[in-house]
């Protein structure tokens, strides 16, 4: 990020009252902030953050069509603006809810921040604060980088509080190409996941196979506590790493137990290795 380029957003709200609201809080304690649009539901929220690649993204958790949760899943699964760098960092995720139970869960995971209906202005100018440090974290080695394993599980969560009817029952086995023949793999000997434009390998420590279905869906299918992704087109088993080092460019490379290939974190995962 240009350390000069003004920090943009977008606002997801349903309730025109509460977008006018928070646009007009942020406004006193944050006047430099660009607010480049604003949704009115989950739908437009994705497709707007794809057309303005923002800084940080303001969600409301209940929203009708796609909850801001949905939403933000599939924001940070948004492929590279075209000719884009496949490293691009994903936007800071606010989300904006007047639910304490959830809001809660967010602040306590140090993944995404929350700000309660009707905003108050103390406590968004706390919002505001973090949202600077996280900024400039990224101007750096980018290792405050809020996505992660705990950002994944902390969007499984809040979205089976929204849905308990709708708990995850995770993928246990992948019925992948090996060769002429179709396999049952057991996702528990899949060492990662690793996507291009048209499949996606699953590697095991004695099978390459490949499959259809793309990271952006395997992430929702996959248990959060055992995939962690690392890339845009990456998925690790957390039991298969290792060990994790810096190449000379400082990005962090991940090894994988049983198989000799490294698997690179890109800057939007950095926060899964801290310290590294």
């Amino acid at each position: 990020m240009n350390d000069n380029a003004p920090v943009r957003a977008v606002l997801a709200d349903d309730e025109r009252l509460m977008r006018d609201q928070l646009r007009a809080r942020l406004a006193e304690v944050w006047p430099e902030l660009e607010i480049v649009a604003e949704a009115r539901n989950g739908l437009e929220a994705v497709e707007l953050v794809g057309q303005h690649r923002p800084d940080i993204v303001f969600l409301d958790i209940r929203m009708p069509g796609l909850t801001g949760v949905d939403a933000a899943r599939q924001i940070a699964q948004l492929p590279p603006r075209d000719g884009g760098d496949d490293d691009e960092p994903l936007p800071e995720i606010v989300f904006i809810t007047a639910y304490d139970q959830y809001a809660v869960e967010a602040f306590e995971q140090g993944v995404a921040d929350y700000v309660l209906k009707p905003a108050e202005r103390e406590r968004l100018q706390l919002t505001v604060e973090r949202l600077r440090k996280r900024l400039a974290a990224r101007r750096g080695d980018g290792d405050e980088a809020p996505t992660g394993p705990n950002m994944q599980q902390l969007l499984h969560r809040l979205a089976a509080q929204l849905n308990p009817a709708a708990a995850p029952r995770y993928l246990e086995w992948i019925q992948a190409g090996v060769g002429n023949a179709i396999q049952m793999i057991p996702v528990q000997d899949v060492l990662f996941f690793v996507s291009d434009e048209k499949y996606t390998r699953v590697q095991t420590a004695q099978v390459e196979a490949l499959i259809r279905k793309p990271i952006k869906e395997l992430v929702d299918e996959l248990d959060p506590q055992r995939f962690w992704q690392i890339h845009r087109s990456a998925l690790v088993n957390v039991n298969a790493i290792s060990g994790v080092t810096r190449d000379f460019r400082g990005r962090q490379i991940v090894s994988v137990r049983g198989h000799p290939q490294k698997l690179e974190v890109s800057r939007s995962y950095n926060g899964l290795f801290k310290g590294m």
